[in-house]
């Protein structure tokens, strides 16, 4: 079962005053100069899913300058053996909004026509910085199997920002806490045991497929007694309120999750591991995700690799193109040098993005 972007307009969006592609579901191999506009183009399509996209960008981020008209994003996308059409644009000063087929949904409606996975270099130090961005990286693979994940998520910190309001107030009555913390409880069990399923998926897919790409043992983790099961989680928040209130914020819960990683083979962390080694180890639980997804009958991700190609040698090059065909995963790739696809021969679209005064100009080429 496929799932591609078929076709994409652009209007505002960065330095794209306009921009319109043709696509053919076959990997996408986008090069040109520095500055030149190829990461906007991917970031365009990582906002055709829940959340602030692969650079997280608020709205007003994204408008281009100096017009700041506001922008919008239209796609055609095929998935799940349907065609859709999705857009998504924010006015002046406004929210972003999304529609899908022409009808105006919630983000989190985005994660059931279409799953996104990315790799950007601001990823590349995520083993070795804090929880949060790890916790978004184990989110999204979550979200690829479990689309209710978003909205869980989302009624968890609703809940807890909630909470954290009272606990800076000083509020003590425990009535105002009760039903918070319940609903905090459940959607939090609920987040936990959907994550604690994806790692399991991950693992599956790495352990019964040969790759280039190092084997990762997975492990959630918390730096604190975090318990859960429902009901032991909602007794644990209201057991903490007192320590809570005087740090201001919740202490305990799936906010404070962690994900670990070790390199199976060598026996080492991945914090511990070279730069290249912990670039390799995601590069190899994306393709995980992907074989998990096929393996379950769902339709695979569509992935973004921002200058991923730069950074591994020619046999590593040439092995995550073989991945991504024989998984028949449409991959939007981006590289200074055309030379950096070669490999990929007749299997990848190619398109050359350039800047001349300022403005984007995009070419497409078989």
């Amino acid at each position: 079962m496929k799932a591609a972007v078929t076709a994409l307009e652009l209007s505002h969006f960065r330095s794209h005053k306009r921009a319109k592609l043709a696509l053919d579901g076959r990997p996408v191999a986008i090069f040109g100069p520095n500055g030149a506009g190829k990461t906007n183009l991917i970031e365009a399509i990582s906002l055709l899913s829940p959340g602030r996209g692969m650079r997280r960008a608020g709205a007003e981020e994204i408008a281009r300058r100096p017009e700041r008209l506001g922008w919008k994003v239209w796609a055609e996308v095929e998935a799940e053996g349907a065609p859709h059409e999705i857009e998504t644009r924010a006015e002046a000063g406004q929210s972003r909004t999304v529609q899908i087929d022409g009808k105006t949904v919630p983000q989190v409606a985005l994660a059931r026509v279409l799953r996104v996975l990315w790799l950007v270099p601001s990823m590349d130090r995520l083993w070795i910085e804090a929880a949060e961005g790890r916790r978004r990286f184990l989110d999204r693979a979550v979200l690829s199997f479990d689309p209710g994940h978003a909205e869980r998520v989302l009624d968890y910190e609703k809940a807890m920002r909630e909470r954290n309001r009272l606990l800076k107030d000083g509020v003590r009555d425990s009535h105002w806490y009760g039903a918070l913390e319940g609903r905090m409880a459940e959607a939090g069990a609920a987040i936990s045991i959907a994550r604690r399923a994806a790692i399991e998926r991950l693992a599956g897919a790495q352990d019964e497929t040969e790759t280039a790409f190092p084997t990762a043992d997975l492990a959630l983790t918390y730096p604190d007694e975090t318990p859960e099961e429902a009901g032991a989680l909602g007794a644990a928040f209201a057991a903490m309120r007192g320590r809570d209130m005087a740090a201001g914020r919740t202490l305990i819960g799936p906010h404070r999750a962690d994900l670990d990683a070790l390199w199976r083979a060598k026996g080492v962390a991945a914090r511990d591991a070279s730069t290249g080694e912990q670039k390799a180890l995601l590069i190899s639980l994306i393709l995980a995700n992907a074989r998990a997804l096929a393996a379950t009958g769902g339709a695979p991700p569509v992935l973004l690799l921002d200058e991923v190609a730069a950074h591994l040698d020619t046999r590593r090059r040439a092995a995550l193109y073989d991945e991504i065909c024989a998984l028949g995963l449409q991959a939007f790739m981006t590289g200074t040098e055309p030379g950096l696809f070669e490999a990929l021969g007749e299997r990848a679209q190619r398109i050359e993005v350039t800047e001349t005064a300022g403005i984007s100009r995009i070419g497409s080429q078989a």
